[in-house]
């Protein structure tokens, strides 16, 4: 049976996906049994086109987290449909869900999770191992994302002679080196001073005008302000209001 769908027809594993969305929410939500079962996300509906720049924003324990979770394929919705790239999720194995993951989705995180006796060209080119990329094609393609975060010079520099916003980079590039169709960022600037900060949100701007569709969990207005779009999670709903032109 082959569980790579798109609705009712099969979609390729591999490969990008020629539709208009890399993330579709259909009734998704998510509950954690009980007693009493706790409803962490209620069914809402989303989506995200190719290429859009989205933020999401709400206060804590407001539900941020659990999408995160779902949108990442770290957990399974307790209701609805989600669809990455057309590929409906829904009916996946464990490890059919890794797969997919680790192909289609950049996670960059508030804690940089660099290993710190490993250089920065090493720490990115980790994220390729179980791939089966070769050896010296994860070199090559390391360097090419190192380089393109600005960091072409600190390829052999260990996390602790990196200040936090190059190491933030190398997460960023970390991230990209599997060339994903979506790069999902938690907090990305929550460990950074403003100038990092700042240099970090214009390296994902760059991304996003290159193509990239970019999704980033925030509670810093500001941050949420460099979005095409934002949606605001409170109380496990999902609202978008529309900006003006």
């Amino acid at each position: 049976m082959n569980r790579w769908r798109r609705g009712p027809a099969p979609a390729a594993a591999t490969g990008p996906d020629p539709g208009p969305f890399v993330m579709e929410f259909r009734g998704v939500g998510f509950t954690y049994p009980g007693p009493p079962p706790v409803t962490a996300l209620g069914a809402c509906e989303l989506t995200v086109r190719r290429g859009e720049f989205l933020t999401v924003v709400g206060p804590s324990g407001s539900g941020k987290s659990t999408f995160l979770n779902l949108a990442g394929l770290l957990d399974v919705p307790t209701r609805g449909r989600y669809l990455l790239d057309g590929i409906d999720t829904g009916g996946l194995r464990e490890r059919e869900r890794a797969a997919l993951r680790g192909r289609r989705i950049g996670f960059v995180f508030q804690s940089f999770h660099l290993l710190p006796h490993r250089s920065a060209l090493e720490n990115v080119g980790l994220a390729l191992l179980y791939t089966g990329v070769p050896p010296a094609e994860r070199r090559d393609r390391a360097r090419a994302a190192l380089e393109r975060v600005g960091l072409g010079h600190r390829l052999h520099a260990p996390p602790g002679q990196l200040s936090g916003g190059e190491r933030q980079r190398v997460a960023v590039a970390r991230a990209l080196v599997g060339r994903p169709s979506l790069l999902l960022c938690d907090e990305p600037t929550g460990n950074l001073d403003s100038a990092s900060a700042a240099a970090v949100l214009s390296l994902l701007d760059g991304l996003h005008r290159a193509g990239m569709t970019v999704v980033v969990i925030t509670h810093d207005p500001e941050v949420a302000a460099r979005g095409g779009r934002t949606v605001t999670i409170r109380d496990g709903r999902l609202y978008e209001r529309a900006r003006p032109a």
